[in-house]
């Protein structure tokens, strides 16, 4: 079963294909994402980084965590689950009467 990796820290130049050719040196990466801005397309500093093979994804972890990746030192662990977020409810401003 493939495990999804968060990768915080990210110097804001990291391209996905950057992201994907560091971490390909622990196994096979399906799928690598960097996180940018709505507003501004920026880097936000983070990404996600899929690996199909558990053991590879767990030696991802132990060899990259707390590495240095473009002059930042960088964070990576096993993603945990997005929360819900509420939906609806109160519009910005507070409620109408």
């Amino acid at each position: 079963m493939a495990k999804k990796l968060y990768i915080g820290g990210l110097p804001y130049t990291t391209t996905a294909d950057e992201l994907k050719a560091h971490f390909a040196q622990a196994g096979a990466v399906e799928d690598a994402t960097v996180i940018s801005d709505k507003m501004t397309g920026r880097s936000r500093g983070f990404g996600f980084v899929t690996m199909p093979n558990d053991a590879e994804a767990d030696e991802a972890v132990s060899k990259f965590d707390g590495s240095d990746l473009g002059g930042r030192k960088i964070m990576v662990n096993e993603a945990r689950p997005m929360a819900e977020r509420p939906q609806g409810g109160a519009r910005r401003g507070g409620f109408r009467s």
